[in-house]
């Protein structure tokens, strides 16, 4: 945010003023004291005080503005609530408005295209990386709902018709939703194909055991349970990149 000029009687009660304009606390501002008050001679002719002020540029602040400049051009009026977990190193925004199916979008493309350029926005510079969660009216829980339903909807019917199902593309945080809502199921084995955007998840019927000893392979994880492998295979890709990452801001540092 861009320096703005108070002036009044005294420092303190200029600075007043910028809290009262601004909505928000001493805390959250920074301040420079351009001139003191005077009192003057016999307490006449005294001068004013003039400080000027601005927000300070902390990762909620950063936030806000890139969406309310985003919304302001866009012409939508949204609410943007901002929490950081220092601990976790996340920030959760809520967006809250009367119209916000325009910003959710197609099965929530604009919302991941604006999480996307939030986490771009918090992220650049930082020393550490902060993973950003964008969400409005609980899309992302009733998005994750749905698409555990779609799962074991189409995974009853793989085992019904023994023939694999295609699923519509996805991305990779949707695609581990169905990986995830399968991984335990005994019958059916899901892996995804093609190259993104367009990758998509498969589910399809899994050999038996009996099979699988034949051929060499073992679907099972040291524990016993029944792990996708494109599940195994996505999560090691994630931390690869993450990897990638931090040694990528270690050696621009």
């Amino acid at each position: 945010m861009e320096w703005k000029e108070f002036v009044a009687k005294t420092v303190d009660e200029a600075l007043t003023n910028a809290m009262l304009e601004l909505e928000t606390t001493a805390e959250n501002l920074e301040y420079e004291v351009i001139e003191k008050e005077t009192s003057g001679f016999l307490g006449m002719f005294g001068k004013p005080a003039k400080i000027r002020v601005r927000i300070k540029l902390t990762l909620e602040n950063k936030a806000k503005k890139f969406l309310s400049d985003i919304f302001t051009t866009m012409g939508i009026v949204a609410e943007v609530e901002v929490l950081y977990d220092e601990d976790n190193e996340t920030l959760d925004i809520n967006l809250n408005g009367e119209d916000m199916g325009v910003l959710i979008g197609k099965r929530g493309q604009t919302l991941d295209a604006l999480q996307y350029l939030v986490s771009l926005i918090i992220n650049k510079n930082s020393e550490k990386y902060i993973k950003v969660k964008l969400d409005t009216e609980n899309y992302r829980a009733r998005r994750k709902e749905t698409l555990e339903n779609l799962a074991k909807n189409i995974a009853f019917k793989v085992k019904k018709t023994r023939k694999p199902v295609s699923l519509e593309p996805m991305n990779p945080y949707e695609r581990r939703i169905i990986h995830s809502a399968l991984q335990n199921d005994k019958f059916v084995e899901t892996y995804s194909e093609g190259d993104e955007p367009y990758r998509k998840v498969v589910i399809s019927n899994k050999k038996s055991n009996r099979d699988n000893r034949y051929n060499g392979k073992n679907n099972y994880s040291k524990n016993n349970k029944n792990y996708s492998r494109d599940y195994r295979k996505d999560y090691k890709e994630y931390k690869e990149s993450k990897e990638k990452e931090k040694a990528a801001k270690e050696k621009k540092a």
